[in-house]
């Protein structure tokens, strides 16, 4: 009998929906997460949300910020006490360094896009990020808008002006 390999048992992603409206990605990077087995099976569950969570490095660690995570039911007195703990993040050396580099330099920031599991290991997408302008937002809507509309025009359908 060969070792078996771990799979991810199913597609289940937590997505960060509002950072590419909020704002612009200019690199993308993959980071292991420190879990608790309770927060695990709650991630497998689909249970988390990422809408006010951030990463922050600190001390030459990096850290996500404020990520729910809910308690696991079946978990009973064994589960994670605190849905919004700070979580640790698993990066190389260089990686940490050149990211604080980067933040220190010029007004970017880490924003975690969506957390998946590769290989049966839970894992962050982490976005090195600079803030939209309102403006900025409005354009990105209008381009949006026009561009669904050339698709519907190119369907045959009806077209709203």
């Amino acid at each position: 009998m060969g070792k078996k390999k771990k799979t991810s048992g199913g597609p289940v992603q937590i997505q960060n929906r509002k950072a590419r409206h909020l704002y612009q990605i200019l690199d993308t990077f993959e980071a292991g997460i420190v879990l608790s087995g309770s927060e695990v099976k709650s991630l497998r569950a689909g249970r988390a949300n990422l809408q006010d969570a951030y990463a922050r490095i600190k001390d030459g660690e990096a850290w996500l910020i404020n990520a729910h995570i809910a308690p696991y039911d079946q978990a009973g007195g064994y589960g994670h006490d605190d849905p919004t703990r700070n979580r640790k993040l698993l990066l190389h050396r260089r990686e940490i360094d050149r990211l604080y580099g980067e933040i220190k330099s010029g007004g970017l920031t880490l924003v975690p896009l969506r957390i998946y599991f590769k290989n049966g290991r839970a894992k962050v997408e982490l976005a090195l990020a600079r803030g939209k302008k309102s403006h900025d937002k409005r354009e990105d809507l209008k381009k949006r808008d026009q561009k669904r509309e050339m698709e519907r025009h190119a369907r045959g359908g009806r077209v709203r002006i």
